[in-house]
C-alpha cells in the first residue's frame, strides 16, 4: 500500500501560481511512477501529467503544457506540481496517484486538494 497526501491548494487570482505537494508513505516511493489528475464538478477526472520513477520522463496534457511542471524528490518521498499562469478553468480538485508503471493503471490515490482560481 502507498498512502498519498496532497497539500498546497488554495485560492489564487488568475495569472497567479501555486505549488502542490504530494507526500507519500508506505512503500518505496522511487518504485512508483506518479501522476496528477484533476476533477471539477460535473466533469470527468482529467489527466494533468505524469513523471517516471526516476523523474527523467514527464508527459503533460495539452492544457498543462508550458504552464505546469511535475517534479519529484525521491529522497523526501514527495511529488510536486508547479502551476503557473493559472486560469479560472484550472479550478478543480487535484489528486496525485501512484502506479508501478508509467502510464499504467493508478491503484493508489490521495484525497485531493482544492485549487480555486478567481477571474
Amino acid at each position: 500500500q502507498v498512502q498519498l497526501v496532497e497539500s498546497g491548494g488554495g485560492l489564487v487570482q488568475a495569472g497567479g501560481s501555486l505549488r502542490l505537494s504530494c507526500a507519500a508513505s508506505g512503500r518505496t516511493f522511487s518504485n512508483y511512477a506518479m501522476a496528477w489528475f484533476r476533477q471539477s464538478p460535473g466533469r470527468l477526472r482529467e489527466f494533468v501529467g505524469h513523471i517516471s520513477q526516476t523523474g527523467i520522463t514527464t508527459r503533460y496534457a495539452d492544457s498543462a503544457k508550458g504552464r505546469f511542471t511535475i517534479s519529484r524528490d525521491n529522497a523526501k518521498n514527495t511529488l510536486y506540481l508547479q502551476m503557473n499562469s493559472l486560469q479560472p478553468e484550472d479550478t478543480a480538485r487535484y489528486y496525485c496517484a501512484a502506479s508501478p508503471t508509467v502510464g499504467g493503471a493508478y491503484p493508489y490515490w490521495g484525497q485531493g486538494t482544492q485549487v480555486t482560481v478567481s477571474a
